[in-house]
């Protein structure tokens, strides 16, 4: 994770990463602008969208990676390297080349961390219900069910982000879909990933997840002990909120109520380092609008975080939210952060 100021320059070199990004998820944070995702699988300069349904588009945002981090362009109308403007860049190292996955159904590409538990996919769909993908995911050399997937269609149409996550399996014995892009509450869809095993995952429907002759991409992730974690909790609708265990202090957390309506927040240990009641700073995966804070406490500990305030997208009595949590400091896992 890292934070930089924008110079409206052709090239602006953002380093401090402290290894080769090979995702970088980036937002201004004064500016309704949008949720800018950029990766080396797909390629520098091919940007989609969490808060749109928009197919992938050139631009010159994230324009090339390096050992440290990452080069950021002029934006031709985006907004992470304007001038005078903070800007967040989350990042994750997903391993060193580019592999053809033939595990599933469908050739896939991939790129994978052996031991962090977080791969990147693309794959051409072959508009078949049922065909599977190879994911590749593994954690500490060994091929892993992940824990949540987040699926996008590239080209050919505008769609939906699909999220698969394992604490709404759990819970519910089905596959139900949440949509990144969307406040939607999980349910049923017709189209979407399931079947997620060690090495593949399913392709439900034949529109955003396996849409014939069209390019897709996919972001796999399983927890890692002392690295990231993945579940959910239920909401009390207290500022004494809930305490949720990840098992190591968490530098990145994005939570999503799952049970209802509801925006994915985000918060952070970069932007936001201190606890204290109603100074957490919010940005929503799903949303372009500017960092905010007014009703975002939370208390950032060391084996998990406290909810301390009463916002329904973090905290309503007998709501069910699903989290991803991500490590501030992953010892074991030093290239992935």
């Amino acid at each position: 994770m890292v934070l930089w100021t924008g110079n409206s320059t052709a090239s602006q070199a953002i380093t401090g990463v402290g290894f080769q990004p090979d995702l970088v998820w980036a937002k201004s944070r004064p500016a309704i602008s949008g949720q800018d995702w950029v990766d080396a699988v797909r390629g520098a300069t091919k940007n989609i969208r969490s808060n749109s349904t928009d197919a992938e588009a050139t631009a010159n945002t994230v324009i090339s990676f390096q050992s440290d981090g990452f080069t950021v362009g002029d934006g031709l109308g985006y907004d992470i390297n304007k001038s005078g403007e903070s800007v967040v860049g989350w990042c994750w190292n997903a391993g060193g080349s580019t592999v053809t996955n033939t595990s599933g159904t469908i050739s896939s590409q991939v790129r994978a961390n052996t031991t962090s538990g977080f791969s990147i996919v693309t794959y051409t769909g072959n508009g078949i219900d049922g065909a599977t993908v190879g994911h590749g995911c593994q954690v500490n050399g060994i091929a892993t069910a992940p824990n949540m997937v987040i699926q996008k269609r590239r080209d050919g149409s505008i769609a939906n982000w699909r999220v698969w996550h394992s604490a709404i399996y759990a819970t519910s014995g089905v596959t139900d879909t949440l949509f990144l892009n969307s406040t939607a509450a999980s349910g049923a869809d017709g189209d979407n990933i399931s079947g997620v095993s060690s090495t593949t995952f399913t392709t439900r429907g034949t529109g955003a997840t396996n849409p014939n002759g069209n390019g897709c991409v996919a972001y796999v992730f399983a927890a890692v002990a002392g690295y990231s974690a993945f579940g959910s909790y239920t909401g009390n609708g207290s500022t004494d909120g809930p305490f949720v265990y990840t098992g190591m202090r968490p530098r990145f957390i994005m939570i999503k109520e799952s049970s209802s309506t509801g925006s994915w927040s985000m918060l952070d240990t970069a932007r936001s380092p201190n606890n204290a009641a109603g100074t957490n700073t919010t940005l929503w995966a799903n949303l372009s609008d500017a960092e905010g804070g007014a009703a975002a406490a939370l208390d950032i500990l060391s084996n998990g975080f406290k909810i301390r305030d009463t916002d329904s997208d973090k905290n309503t009595n007998a709501q069910t939210y699903i989290y991803a949590a991500f490590a501030e400091n992953p010892f074991k896992y030093a290239n992935a952060r």
